[in-house]
């Protein structure tokens, strides 16, 4: 099956050595220019020239900016994904989800306000339908580590409700950390202080709840 991040993938995708490196180089020339001008200051030959490449090499791989800042949007969504899966590996009980998930909402905000290119890309992504689907496709990937080990250490909970929570407590992480870095950050830390106690409450729920019998998902899944 083909997913959003297969479509986002560079039009061509180098296999030597010398090819990779050239990538590289591009990737990085971008990852300055919106450090410095954004995402809306990227042009194709500011790249090349930066990079050292021709043009033409150039569009070998990224037909147009908007599939370079998409490389650059699934290199942070592996970075993410990396982190979150390492902070949710050791969780053995309780106190260890709670601890762990409130230590990577900590991490997050952290890279989210000392990078700038994450910042911007990630604040403009609406005006781009690719990306917006990578979003929901990657609180997908990312609530599904959460899933699995909120049922670790329920076996009883009830699957369909640790799945939705899983996924809302994801998506609005990410939503959460837009909105706050595109804000005063003593405004910015509030809201990430009231996500933080919103999903951890979510999180404490007891393993025996679940579905109600008219369908509805509890709080505490």
């Amino acid at each position: 099956m083909t997913t959003t991040a297969d479509r986002a993938a560079p039009r061509r995708m180098p296999t030597q050595q010398r090819s990779r490196e050239r990538v590289e180089r591009m990737l990085l020339a971008a990852r300055d220019i919106i450090a410095a001008d954004g995402t809306d200051g990227l042009r194709m030959a500011q790249v090349a020239e930066r990079a050292g490449v021709p043009i033409g090499s150039l569009y070998q791989f990224f037909p147009d900016k908007a599939a370079i800042i998409r490389m650059l949007a699934m290199r942070c969504n592996e970075e993410s994904r990396a982190c979150i899966r390492a902070g949710l590996e050791p969780v053995a009980d309780e106190a260890g989800l709670l601890a762990a998930f409130g230590a990577l909402i900590d991490e997050y905000y952290g890279l989210f306000r000392a990078d700038p290119v994450i910042s911007d890309i990630w604040s403009g992504m609406q005006a781009d339908k690719l990306l917006r689907e990578m979003e929901i496709e990657e609180s997908r990937l990312n609530a599904r580590l959460l899933a699995d080990t909120i049922r670790r250490i329920r076996p009883g909970a009830d699957p369909a409700a640790v799945e939705a929570t899983a996924f809302l407590v994801m998506h609005l992480g990410e939503a959460t950390m837009r909105l706050a870095i595109a804000v005063p950050p003593e405004e910015g830390d509030r809201l990430v202080a009231t996500y933080r106690r919103m999903a951890l409450e979510a999180l404490a729920g007891s393993p025996a709840e679940g579905a109600d019998d008219r369908g509805n998902v509890s709080a505490g899944m």
